[in-house]
């Protein structure tokens, strides 16, 4: 029966409130009087009858005007009993004015009275059909799986009232981080301490744990992750507030654990005031903007209001994507910036200076590199060709084109580098260094972090997907160790760096403790609601293999050549102090680099690299790919020779 009243048209189902509210509001008056005569028969003249009739009919015509029936019954929120109470209350003033009028008995008390009981029905009635809406059957509610939100605030509750509202989750309590607030209730369910936490989920059979803590939560939360990593049950959390407001998500849209989750750390925060003041209003470029990297700087410059924002990258799908993206940020939060999405690449030098010129581009994001180190590994010349002279050029057609600042996206792997991409890295950090030295009217500088993860080719995704599939995980060696960072954090590096530099800096992020690629795969295997398998533990879930170092990979990364870096203005942005080369030095070596280059000769590139300051010291033999199956020949033997002779 009742199904068949919420199947039915909204025009009828209209109807039915209204004359609910009829009967409610003709009752109310009736109880006023009786109340207040103390007598069930009080009318005693046509008067009567009359000053309630029209009393009902105006508040009818109040509800209709204030969408009181425009309402959809069991979305009705606070806002729909605001409209009941002003419905009320006019009609309580209706109610006084006819009787004034029409010289009818209204005793004062009466008044009160029905608006008190109007109010009570014509909501509750309401109220009354929401829950029996919303509340789902036993069948639903045998099948939807139990959860239990760990939070206590306003993120909380809106998380709990989203998913009471769905039909896959059931909310069984809260878990809070206030010992006042245990064994208290919210929206009806019990909240329990964080030290009450296994027995929350004993009690309730529960099957998920969700994290919902507010933006602004003092909570620590590597302890937190420390708590939740030994319980049974696997933990999700839910979007970020960035992403509600942005509207790109919503508060039930459930994830696994993002990577500043399983880092359990707040991320670095920017001078957003400094940042501001050389991004809003002025045109700046970003290259390599499609990738993880350089698409996360995009992100983040929009919300700064530049005037233009020119995107630059050599994958036509990636920069389709990102240039799709950001206009959706930019016609949503109407920001008025205007993006240019170019074709490009920045081994091409001349589109480069074009690019620059055409659209007066006053800063430079150079974020375009090969960063993979395998990947590298097997394709020595075009890696050298991208991080090397890409850099290179793409500086020079800044000076060219009286670019003011110009900034690079380097890496820890360019200290002491064992590979050919740290290597590469470590001569564009000196390519700028030396540019810097031998011109003032283009300010470059470099920021240099540990491993993104969360970006292409980052180890999280992986064990994230090896964990779904059944594992095996694979770890290559399980001493090895990595700084973590976040794809935000180190864009905000990048940005924070652009504004601080005066010309030749490298600077640096303090990470803190590095952390064993290992214990952040076994984390997500607990984090997951599984069990490691190991020889203790031959009923585990998944199992842990070491695959052994790749190419070029070493067991630890820097972040420093030397040891006596310089503080900042940023608490934890250091500035490095090293050696760099004069210009003709560095020119020398670009152009030997040139001719081993433009020859293939991959052992003559290698060796340059060695004796170019770089500290390169390779830990495998030569694993280029085509130079490994039989470039051996008088193409590359020609090559050396040249190299040679220009030395």
């Amino acid at each position: 029966m009742f199904q068949k009243f919420l199947n039915l048209p909204r025009f009828y189902k209209r109807m039915i409130s209204v004359v609910a509210d009829v009967v409610a509001l003709s009752f109310s008056l009736w109880a006023a009087y009786a109340l207040r005569l103390d007598k069930a028969l009080w009318l005693t003249g046509t008067e009567q009858l009359l000053v309630c009739g029209l009393t009902v009919a105006f508040t009818i015509i109040v509800f209709v005007r204030l969408g009181l029936y425009r309402a959809v019954v069991r979305y009705l929120n606070d806002r729909a009993f605001i409209t009941v109470s002003i419905g009320v209350i006019g009609s309580v003033g209706i109610l006084i004015l006819l009787g004034y009028w029409l010289e009818v008995l209204v005793p004062r008390s009466v008044p009160i009275i029905y608006g008190a009981l109007a109010f009570i029905f014509v909501s509750g009635s309401r109220m009354g059909v929401r829950m029996l809406v919303a509340r789902p059957s036993a069948k639903d509610r045998k099948n939807r799986e139990r959860v239990i939100i760990v939070g206590a605030g306003e993120t909380a509750l809106q998380l709990c009232q989203a998913l009471q509202q769905g039909a896959r989750f059931r909310p069984m309590a809260f878990i809070g981080f206030q010992s006042s607030n245990h064994e208290t209730l919210i929206n009806g369910l019990p909240v329990y301490d964080i030290s009450f936490i296994e027995k929350a989920i004993r009690s309730h059979r529960a099957e998920r744990l969700l994290l919902a803590l507010d933006a602004d939560s003092t909570v620590d939360r590597k302890r937190l992750m420390r708590q939740l990593e030994p319980l049974s049950v696997p933990v999700q959390t839910v979007p970020s507030m960035g992403e509600l407001v942005a509207g790109q998500k919503r508060i039930n849209d459930i994830r696994d654990l993002e990577i500043e989750d399983l880092l359990g750390r707040d991320p670095v925060r920017p001078d957003n005031a400094q940042v501001a003041e050389t991004l809003t209003g002025r045109a700046v470029m970003v290259t390599g903007a499609g990738g993880s990297i350089g698409s996360e700087l995009c992100r983040q410059i929009i919300r700064h209001r530049p005037g233009l924002l020119v995107l630059f990258d050599q994958s036509e799908f990636s920069l389709y994507s990102i240039e799709r993206e950001l206009q959706s940020i930019n016609e949503a939060e109407a920001l008025g910036v205007e993006i240019q999405p170019l074709l490009g690449s920045v081994t091409h030098r001349r589109r480069c200076e074009v690019v620059m010129r055409s659209f007066g581009v006053q800063t430079v994001y150079h974020a375009a590199a090969y960063k993979h180190v395998p990947l590298v590994e097997h394709n020595v010349i075009e890696g050298v060709q991208n991080n090397v002279f890409g850099t290179w050029y793409a500086a020079e057609a800044a000076i060219a084109a009286g670019v003011e600042r110009f900034v690079l996206v380097s890496t820890d792997k360019a200290v002491r580098p064992t590979n050919v991409m740290g290597a590469s890295k470590r001569l564009a950090e000196l390519v700028l260094q030396a540019l810097a030295q031998r011109q003032q009217e283009t300010v470059f500088s470099m920021v240099r972090f540990g491993n993104v993860l969360g970006s292409s080719g980052s180890v999280v995704p992986l064990f994230r997907e090896q964990i779904r599939e059944g594992g095996p995980v694979t770890v290559t060696h399980p001493d090895i160790i990595r700084y973590f960072m976040t794809i935000p954090e180190a864009s905000q590096l990048v940005l924070q760096a652009g504004s601080m530099g005066q010309g030749g800096e490298v600077f640096v992020l303090d990470m803190g403790e590095p952390v064993r690629i290992v214990d952040l795969a076994r984390k997500m295997i607990h984090l997951m609601g599984l069990d490691e398998k190991t020889e203790d533990d031959p009923e585990g879930d998944i199992e842990i293999v070491f695959s052994g170092l790749r190419p070029g990979e070493k067991l630890y990364e820097e972040l420093l050549i030397g040891d006596d870096p310089q503080g900042t203005n940023h608490p934890r942005i250091m500035m490095a102090r090293e050696i760099s080369l004069p210009w003709p030095e560095v020119e020398d070596i670009l152009n030997c680099l040139a001719g081993a280059s433009r020859g293939f000769d991959c052992e003559a590139v290698v060796n340059l690299l060695k004796d170019a300051h770089t500290g390169y010291n390779p830990t495998t033999d030569m694993a280029d790919l085509v130079w490994c199956n039989g470039t051996q020949g008088a193409m590359a033997s020609d090559s050396w020779d040249k190299v040679t002779r220009l030395n």
